[in-house]
């Protein structure tokens, strides 16, 4: 595909997740995706989840743990079959309430028409800190 074409497909992605169409967002993967978000102590979404079911599991766990109360995504860069997006989320813990703000960077690879490989990268620091009880 081109970088035209993947970069279409993941913001079909974003626009899905931001309709809460998670069903049809798994179905923009391939079978073997890989989907890793950095590893922060006491976030119950952090880490590797592979295939859809897996990360059918990161949402429903990011669902569970936290409400989005922004999470924009600001700018789309491709190159060959990685498209880069840039921007900026707030969220809320469900569990103490306590909000944390990451502008953040996330890496997705398009291989075949599919999303093979996503990774996260946001403020770790400001995610622990909000998980902790205070």
């Amino acid at each position: 595909m081109s970088e035209q074409e993947n970069t279409a497909l993941v913001q079909q992605a974003y626009e899905l997740f931001g309709r809460g169409d998670i069903p049809s967002l798994l179905k923009l993967m391939s079978a073997d995706v890989v989907w890793q978000i950095t590893e922060a102590e006491n976030v119950p979404f952090a880490g590797r989840f592979q295939g859809q079911e897996g990360v059918g599991r990161f949402f429903a766990t990011l669902a569970g743990a936290v409400d989005i109360l922004k999470f924009e995504a600001q700018e789309f860069v491709a190159q060959r079959d990685k498209v880069v997006v840039l921007g900026e989320s707030l969220f809320k813990t469900k569990e103490h309430g306590n909000e944390f703000a990451s502008k953040w960077a996330h890496v997705i690879t398009v291989a075949n028409g599919k999303v093979k490989h996503f990774q996260d990268y946001a403020d770790t620091a400001a995610a622990t800190k909000a998980f902790k009880a205070r």
